[in-house]
């Protein structure tokens, strides 16, 4: 059974999440927070596996909380939910930690689904910022920097990070679905991550990219 910290200053979003959650069978909802400042201590007395959070809440914020949470308990999972979808909160709740980042937009399903990713020692990033990461990096002309990986391993990883398929990638960069697979495999083996959306993650958290 996963269990969730649920921590937002909105009764009416929590009181829906619960209801939500409430309809899976793996999942339960152990206790919840209208702000940032008894996190650690509710974790200490609770232990959820995963904590579904805000970003603006009273007298401390979101991606302190974060910071504060993997600190004391790095096996916690954190997934950020909120209605910001600012590439200075994305970045910064990633760099702090968190292990998920969705929109307040998102699907139910879709929030269910990152409970279990996470849990499971996934990352899940809400696409709409995938995409505005990759259009920040393009304007800058940024270019992934990191000493393991080749020339054409880091467009791969370029195009990852835009959220393109194998077949797009691959047609963009003129090589087969097969090729594609083949540098991807090695991506993931060379940043030690098993996903897309952990890929992206250690990119922004260790810098492969000037952000």
């Amino acid at each position: 059974m996963i269990k969730v910290l649920l921590v937002d200053d909105h009764t009416i979003l929590i009181d829906g999440l619960k209801s939500l959650i409430g309809l899976e069978e793996d999942i339960v909802v152990i206790g919840e927070s209208l702000s940032g400042v008894d996190v650690l201590e509710k974790i200490n007395d609770l232990t959820p596996h995963v904590v579904l959070m805000d970003i603006n809440m009273p007298h401390k914020n979101g991606i302190e909380v974060v910071f504060e949470i993997k600190a004391v308990y790095p096996g916690i999972k954190v997934i950020i939910l909120t209605m910001h979808n600012h590439d200075e909160y994305f970045l910064s709740a990633i760099r702090s930690g968190a292990d998920g980042y969705l929109l307040k937009d998102a699907p139910s399903h879709q929030v269910v689904d990152a409970i279990r990713s996470v849990s499971q020692g996934e990352s899940v990033i809400h696409p709409t910022m995938t995409k505005k990461l990759f259009d920040f990096h393009q304007q800058k002309q940024f270019t992934p920097k990191h000493e393991d990986l080749t020339e054409r391993e880091k467009d791969v990883l370029f195009c990852l990070l835009e959220g393109l398929s194998n077949k797009e990638i691959a047609k963009k960069l003129f090589i087969s679905d097969k090729t594609v697979k083949i540098h991807v495999s090695k991506i993931f083996k060379k940043l030690d991550v098993k996903s897309r959306s952990q890929a992206v993650i250690y990119t922004i958290q260790n810098r492969i990219l000037p952000l």
